[in-house]
């Protein structure tokens, strides 16, 4: 509302609302109507008219403005504005310079106001956007106004010139005559060239408050003779998001709806928006996860015509606005909203939790895109809202860590785990894992906090590693217990020397290789859900829980570089043996302490990450040091090397020779060793001995995302 409003006198300007509407004259919708035509008119910009009130009683008027904003807050009206301030006059020459003040129409303010008059040029810069425009307006700039004090350029929705165009017009904007004056208008400031910019004052006019435009559509419905429900008002105010024009807009088609009266139904029916108690029973349905009883109230909203798109936007709206209420309780106070949502918005606040809220958040806006794309928009709402009422019932991370604490501090009350011991499999013999009982497959599923002791389930592991002997795998069920180490493993995960077996380099091809049982000896495979099921009842006996040993563990030792590299491949840390192989060039090794060179690839921050790894691998602190000499290849460098020659003494061989020059163009894709030369996978890795495969980091980080080389396969 207006501060001639308030003071209980008739506007003046253009506002001519009172006046009788001649005969066969067209409708005049209240957008034009009620446009502002003085500064103390326009709502919701008072920094920048006590900007321009301060500059017109100082004299200090710039030679350009350049008005940037959404779309109906008042960019246009507020140039034209300028420019009947800029040359306001009054019939008796009373008014000698510019001034904001304006009671009464002056001599130019109604053919300004109606874009008509003749020294205030109005262009539209989407259809004007060439540099012949510009070029009119250079040689016409020269001479001087015909019966205004000013010649004003009003330009709208500048940023749709050409770069030539502004190009042409800088030197004009920078020094125009003491005569001419610059309005620019647009919605896209970010796209207007920053030597423009430069050469002008800059206001961005606000979004209107919902509360100040309700407030504007009360007087101008008082001024029509109206009457409308302020939850309609709201809406509409809702609905405008800010803009002042769309606002109208929405109120002159409102009185025609509701032919006179503007009800709040009527608007929402108009709208296609969704009731807003109803949005509020749906969004309780979610947080009490009664996903039957929201399931109905979407299908009920739906089949009242409300769609699925708008009825998950309005429940993110009422999300962010319980979100802003349990951080600023001052927000519920806002008149533009209904009481229902104030009171239930207040409720919901303090009875949700912020992480619950975020979460609900985030999935609604998931959500929202996938209705979107969806060809059943109500289908990809109600699985929406599926995922959110399940997702109330599951607890928060520190509710988990708190549930975890406690079955590990009082284990008897936890219970046996729910799932049944699966049956022993066909065909796993003696030594196999069916033959190792209860005790070797029981499983606990705690993790160790504060030194408690859990038992791992190690069948899985076995019933992958190969033993050398048949009808199954060797494997134990390892208990660890507090004060006790468990019996030594005949292979250790460290990748060093097995106990009592023969060293590395002199096993059979089985030892250590990681691959399914029976798959390189035509026996059947251990199936998945046998190695992966967990055990119903604890063991009735664990052989295990009579030995006892020194409570702590001696961490692995490395003579070689290559014990390091082969020691992380076995702990199955892929990104910390990729980062050794392929950006490490190794100077000194000994044992903790690592003297290297990097590669020019790798990543400036890998030797702080490279020390913090290798010691959470191996359980004590390791020294990394950069050098400044170059040293020795990577290991990736001499297996790439090492399989070029292995592949130019293939060429070389008279019979590939023979066959290369029989077919012209043919190409050594891939060599591969016979199986019987074939190199244990998991084998420690020597200088001169490699893997063939390697991780290839995608180099986001020291230790990023890994993937599988797509380089040739020739399976060393």
């Amino acid at each position: 509302m207006s501060e001639a409003d308030a003071a209980g006198r008739p506007e003046e300007g253009l506002d001519f609302g009172a006046a009788p509407t001649p005969p066969g004259a067209g409708y005049r919708v209240l957008a034009r109507k009620y446009r502002p035509a003085t500064f103390d008119d326009l709502i919701g910009q008072d920094a920048m008219v006590r900007t321009l009130s301060n500059a017109f009683e100082s004299g200090r008027i710039p030679q350009a403005w350049i008005l940037t904003g959404v779309r109906g807050v008042g960019k246009t009206t507020t140039a034209r504005i300028l420019a009947r301030g800029l040359n306001y006059e009054l019939p008796d020459g009373s008014i000698k310079a510019p001034t904001i003040r304006m009671p009464v129409l002056g001599v130019h303010c109604a053919a300004i106001m109606e874009s008509r008059h003749v020294d205030v040029l109005e262009m539209d810069a989407a259809s004007h956007n060439g540099v012949d425009d510009i070029r009119q307006i250079n040689d016409a700039i020269r001479y001087a106004p015909v019966n205004a004090r000013y010649k004003v350029y009003i330009l709208d929705e500048v940023h749709m010139l050409s770069n030539q165009a502004f190009n042409a017009l800088l030197k004009t904007l920078e020094e125009p005559p003491p005569h001419a004056k610059f309005i620019f208008a647009t919605t896209e400031i970010r796209e207007v060239p920053i030597t423009v910019l430069s050469r002008c004052q800059r206001f961005d006019l606000r979004r209107v408050e919902s509360e100040r435009l309700v407030s504007h559509l009360e007087g101008i419905l008082a001024k029509e003779r109206l009457t409308a429900e302020p939850e309609a008002l709201a809406l509409i105010a809702r609905a405008a998001e800010g803009s002042v024009r769309d606002a109208l807009s929405l109120l002159d088609q409102a009185i025609s709806h509701g032919a006179g009266s503007v009800r709040a139904e009527d608007v929402r029916q108009m709208l296609g928006l969704a009731d807003q108690s109803r949005i509020i029973e749906l969004f309780d349905a979610l947080m009490r996860g009664n996903i039957a009883r929201a399931l109905s109230e979407l299908r009920d909203q739906y089949d009242s015509g409300a769609d699925p798109l708008i009825v998950l936007t309005e429940l993110a709206a009422f999300t962010h606005f319980v979100t802003r209420i349990k951080i600023a309780p001052a927000v519920a106070e806002d008149r533009a909203l209904a009481e229902i949502e104030r009171k239930r918005g207040r409720d919901f606040a303090a009875g949700l939790s912020m992480r619950v809220l975020s979460r609900t958040w985030q999935m609604l806006l998931k959500g929202i895109a996938e209705v979107k794309e969806a060809a059943r928009p109500i289908a990809a709402a109600e699985m929406v809202l599926v995922r959110i009422a399940y997702a109330a019932d599951l607890p928060s991370p520190e509710d988990a860590i708190r549930s975890l604490s406690e079955r590990t501090q009082h284990p008897a009350a936890v219970g046996p785990h729910p799932l049944p011991d699966p049956p022993p499999q066909a065909g796993e013999g003696g030594e196999g894992v069916g033959a190792l009982g209860p005790a070797a497959r029981h499983s606990s599923h705690s993790l160790p906090l504060g030194g408690k002791a859990i038992a791992f389930d190690v069948a899985a592991s076995s019933a992958l590693v190969g033993d050398g002997r048949g009808g199954g795998s060797g494997g134990l069920a390892t208990k660890v217990r507090p004060g006790t180490t468990p019996i030594p493993d005949p292979f250790p995960r460290g990748g060093g020397e097995p106990q009592g077996g023969p060293p590395m380099r002199d096993r059979p091809p089985h030892w250590g290789e990681v691959r399914r049982v029976g798959e390189a000896r035509g026996e059947a495979r251990a199936p998945a859900g046998r190695m992966l099921a967990p055990s119903a009842a604890p063991p009735a006996h664990d052989p295990v829980d009579s030995v006892e040993a020194p409570a702590t563990v001696r961490s692995p030792t490395f003579a070689r570089f290559s014990d390091l590299i082969a020691f992380a491949g076995a702990q199955r840390d892929l990104q910390l043996k990729t980062i050794l192989e392929r950006d490490v060039r190794l100077v000194r090794f000994e044992d903790g302490r690592l003297e290297i060179a990097l590669e020019p690839s790798a990543s400036k921050a890998l030797v702080g990450d490279l020390g913090r790894r290798l010691a959470a691998l191996t359980g004590r602190p390791w020294m990394v040091a950069i050098s400044a000499e170059a040293g020795e290849p990577t290991v990736r460098s001499q297996l790439n090397a090492s399989r070029e020659e292995f592949k130019r003494g293939v060429r070389a061989d008279p019979l590939v020779q023979s066959v290369l020059a029989r077919f012209p163009g043919a190409e050594i894709v891939a060599v591969r060793r016979p199986e019987s030369e074939a190199l244990p996978v998991a084998a420690a890795v020597d200088d001169d001995e490699l893997p063939p495969e390697m991780p290839v980091d995608d180099g986001e980080s020291a230790f990023g995302v890994h993937r599988r080389s797509g380089d040739m396969d020739d399976d060393l």
